[in-house]
């Protein structure tokens, strides 16, 4: 019998530039303008970080001040403040991407599972509804729970245990910043977790369901796998703004705990360079700031890739 060979695999053929772009030029356009706002907005103002390497003066502008290399960086580096706004700002992040992290996800969840459209939609209304409260004001309904004579004290005094301010808690200061940012920000977090969930094939359920899984298998085989891409996606943006903390919730609170518990680095920036008029060392703290932030989110990118998941980005391999 005569021995048959099977053809080559065929060569994976890769598009050149100009056709992606001839291919993706209607959706290219339609990107355009959220392209434009983040370069006018977002890069080119990063050109200012030349400041970080100047001895700035305002009268003088860019072209006049004096060049300093990095003075700036080792001002900052040395600085004990400097370190203790780095550790306070690691500490309530770690705190915020633990706690407030997975409550948007199993918000969602609790949303999707509702079986009425109309109650569903009146609870989405009512928990998005808090994103939109200033900070201002989310202060201060916290110090009317929780401050020195808010309700809480109040029925503790009433009840014989010893009244508790965690306002003025530095020990408790990040813990009631992630309790703030959760009340706050929980239900719009969710509305990303539930288009991933809308986008899950209801036949894989109900496949499932005839192959005798239960909810709880259905969740962990079906739902997890479907929402692990965005999931993926978001906790590394998170990771890129892990520096970045909240600055006006933070200022708002800052002096009730004292800055050896309420600075952070973007207080740090506000207090020891704007208002001392240290404008290179507060642009310096700011490029740390972006660099840090820029490796985490690439990094991260690439340990998701070889985990198997989109990430971020990925390469034009097609």
């Amino acid at each position: 019998m005569a021995e048959t060979t099977s053809p080559p695999p065929r060569a994976v053929h890769r598009l050149s530039l100009r056709q992606r772009l001839q291919r993706d030029k209607v959706m290219l356009l339609l990107c355009l303008p959220g392209f434009l706002y983040f370069v006018v907005f977002h890069y080119v103002p990063l050109l200012g970080y030349v400041v970080a390497f100047q001895d700035y003066q305002p009268y003088l502008g860019y072209m006049h001040s004096v060049w300093v290399g990095f003075t700036n960086f080792t001002s900052a580096f040395t600085d004990p403040d400097f370190w203790s706004a780095t550790g306070n700002t690691l500490t309530i992040a770690v705190v915020q991407l633990v706690l407030f992290f997975p409550v948007p996800i199993a918000l969602a969840l609790l949303l999707n599972s509702i079986v009425s459209d109309k109650l569903r939609r009146f609870v989405q209304s009512v928990v998005y509804l808090p994103h939109f409260i200033g900070w201002v004001i989310i202060v201060s309904i916290f110090q009317q729970i929780l401050g020195g004579a808010g309700v809480v004290p109040d029925l503790l005094a009433a009840i014989g245990l010893p009244r508790y301010d965690m306002m003025t808690d530095p020990d408790a200061f990040p813990w009631l910043l992630a309790l703030q940012v959760m009340w706050k920000d929980a239900g719009w977090g969710t509305i990303i977790i539930l288009a991933a969930l809308l986008s899950i094939d209801r036949g894989l359920y109900e496949a499932a369901a005839m192959d005798g899984a239960g909810p709880w298998r259905r969740f962990w085989h079906v739902t997890l796998p479907g929402l692990s891409p965005v999931v993926v996606l978001l906790l590394i943006l998170n990771l890129g703004n892990i520096l970045t903390v909240g600055f006006e919730q933070i200022l708002l609170q800052r002096d009730a705990v004292g800055p050896d518990a309420g600075e952070v680095l973007d207080t740090y920036v506000y207090f020891h360079g704007i208002q001392d008029n240290e404008w290179g060392t507060a642009a310096a703290v700011g490029l740390v700031k972006a660099v840090i932030g820029t490796v985490l989110v690439v990094g991260a990118n690439t340990f998701a890739h070889r985990l198997g998941h989109e990430g971020v980005y990925r390469g034009a391999d097609r």
